[in-house]
């Protein structure tokens, strides 16, 4: 299979796992208004399944189709990148940084959908 010969981290291994589990979990989820005022676990704290769900969602939109331009994106003023490389760094160490937020990103995410979909078939009463 192609997933074998990838490394185990491979962007595209992270963002084929991540696409299969969101793919899974619009599949498997029906009736998203059954995750309203579930929380979330531990690992999300302050929000519930609906709320994950939508976003994502939103995310697997982003994965498959590309970013929302710059201009439609609405980042907080208080989010402050952590040590960035410095702009007039390699690039080859620019990629490593990015590449290694983005793939800690893909395993969160991948863990999150499959976590919700776990939490969907027990609320429906269907064993995985």
């Amino acid at each position: 299979m192609q997933e074998a010969r990838l490394r185990r981290d491979s962007l595209l291994l992270a963002l084929n796992s991540y696409n299969s589990a969101a793919a899974r979990m619009e599949q498997t989820v029906l009736l998203p208004s059954l995750l309203r005022d579930v929380p979330g676990g531990d690992e999300e704290p302050g929000g519930d399944l609906y709320g994950d769900y939508l976003m994502l969602k939103a995310v697997k939109s982003v994965v498959e189709s590309g970013p929302v331009p710059p201009e439609d994106c609405k980042a907080s003023e208080d989010e402050t990148p952590e040590a960035l490389p410095e702009p007039d760094a390699d690039p080859e160490s620019i990629l490593r940084f990015h590449l290694s937020g983005l793939l800690s990103v893909m395993g969160q995410l991948t863990q999150r959908s499959q976590r919700l979909t776990q939490k969907y078939l027990d609320i429906i009463g269907i064993p995985l």
